[in-house]
């Protein structure tokens, strides 16, 4: 399971998600030029991301394929949100 969380510069985690990736449905069929922010993840590391990468995120998120949603989408859009109106804030997806 992939969790998600926005941490400050400090590492700090300011919010989290309560449902997690699972990279195993449909993740690894994901084509790298097509998804290029979700083909980052990976089960056993993170993937982070920033200001300016969010819209790019949401993009993906939007044309998601079926396997792949979840709740975590949801909640997924809510932390990029969360991202977007504060300073020095980033997107981890945390692996195992």
């Amino acid at each position: 399971m992939i969790n998600l969380v926005v941490r400050g510069d400090s590492g700090k985690a300011v919010a989290r998600a309560e449902a997690g990736v699972d990279w195993m449905a449909g993740f690894p069929d994901l084509s790298a030029t097509e998804f290029p922010m979700l083909w980052a993840l990976t089960p056993y590391g993170d993937a982070v991301f920033n200001q300016r990468q969010i819209p790019l995120l949401l993009a993906e998120l939007d044309r998601l394929p079926a396997a792949c949603d979840g709740e975590w989408v949801g909640q997924a859009r809510e932390l990029c949100q969360v991202v977007e109106r504060g300073t020095h804030l980033y997107l981890w997806f945390v692996g195992d």
